[in-house]
C-alpha cells in the first residue's frame, strides 16, 4: 500500500517552528507523530511551535535528560518524548511510559528508532535533514502519512506550504 508523503523546505528556525504551528490544530488524542533527525536538526524547535500554537506559552525543552516533558492543555496531555539516550530498545519496557499512549493524549516522540518496534504505530512520520548542499542552508522535513489522521495533518501542512 502506497503511503501519502511530501517534503517541505523549511530554510531557518522559524519556518520549523511555523510547520509545527501548521500540525498543531490537526492533532487529536490517541495520536502519535515520529520525529526522527539528526542532533540540531530542528525537532524540539518543531514540537515548540506545535505548542505554541495550541496555547502552551510556558518554556519547551528537549526531553533528553528526563526522557518525557508533559504539557497539560484543556482536555487533552501532550508528551513529548525523546530517547535519544536509550541504549537498548529494552529500557521502553523498564521506563514505564506506555501508559501514556491513551486516548486523551498526543504523543510526540523524538528518536523513535531506539525503541524499535516497541513504540505505537505513528499516524505520521516526520523526518529532518539538513540538505546536500551546505549553501543551501536550512532542513528539510519529510512527511509521511500511516493512518487517516496523519493524512490529515499531511494536507493540512502541504496545504499551507
Amino acid at each position: 500500500m502506497s503511503r501519502p508523503t511530501a517534503t517541505l523546505a523549511l530554510p531557518d528556525a522559524a519556518s520549523t517552528e511555523a510547520a509545527g504551528a501548521r500540525l498543531a490544530p490537526t492533532l487529536r488524542g490517541g495520536m502519535v507523530i515520529a520525529i526522527s533527525g539528526e542532533l540540531g536538526a530542528g525537532k524540539t524547535t518543531l514540537v515548540r511551535g506545535c505548542l505554541r500554537a495550541l496555547g502552551w506559552n510556558g518554556p519547551v525543552k528537549s526531553p533528553t535528560y528526563m526522557l518525557v516533558e508533559q504539557y497539560p492543555l484543556s482536555s487533552l496531555y501532550f508528551f513529548h518524548f525523546d530517547f535519544y539516550r536509550f541504549a537498548d530498545p529494552s529500557e521502553w519496557e523498564t521506563a514505564g511510559l506506555a501508559d501514556c499512549f491513551r486516548n486523551d493524549s498526543i504523543c510526540v516522540v523524538e528518536w523513535p528508532e531506539r525503541v524499535a518496534g516497541l513504540l505505537p504505530a505513528p499516524d505520521l512520520q516526520l523526518t529532518l535533514a539538513h540538505p546536500d548542499d551546505p549553501v543551501l542552508g536550512g532542513r528539510h522535513l519529510a512527511l509521511t502519512a500511516r493512518t487517516r489522521n496523519g493524512e490529515r495533518c499531511l494536507a493540512a501542512m502541504t496545504a499551507a506550504s
